[in-house]
């Protein structure tokens, strides 16, 4: 699995992706906020354009939907929170900079949605560490990086 995450963290700094990427969602994120505040955190609201991975039943692929714009609501998880809040870390300072991250697996988010910014605060989905917050060249022809640098409301 170690071997798999090296593969995709190069691939991605390359500005390649392979047909075999576990990304669960590539993001232009505006805005991190932690909850209840950033000394204890025990949520995140991550907030931009999102690409998300289709859901589909098999693990691997590169399809995408097309970017959504609203926020996406995290719980800390039990389980290696320390791992968790320096990856919500990362995502704070990427927020507002104009660019992409991928994150998470493609198991979870092909599950999960973008919420849309009208929506109440509610329910926050398990956070569960996958492939980490992992920054992403822009000067790509790759699908769901290309899109969200086009993205127009």
């Amino acid at each position: 699995m170690k071997t798999t995450i090296a593969c995709v963290v190069l691939a991605l700094s390359m500005g390649v992706a392979h047909a075999s990427d576990i990304i669960g969602v590539y993001g232009l994120i505006s805005k991190v906020t932690l909850e209840p505040n950033a000394e204890h955190p025990q949520r995140i609201q991550i907030s931009g354009v999102f690409a998300m991975s289709k859901p589909k039943p098999e693990f691997f692929g590169d399809d995408y939907l097309p970017p959504q714009r609203g926020y996406l609501y995290f719980t800390l998880p039990a389980d290696r929170s320390e791992l968790a809040l320096k990856e919500w870390a990362d995502l704070k300072a990427l927020a507002g900079a104009g660019k992409v991250v991928a994150f998470g697996g493609r198991d979870q988010f092909r599950m999960l949605r973008v919420r849309p910014s009208t929506e109440k605060l509610s329910s926050p989905d398990p956070y569960r560490l996958e492939v980490g917050a992992i920054r992403v060249r822009t000067d790509t022809d790759y699908a769901p990086v290309k899109s969200l640098m086009q993205f127009k409301d």
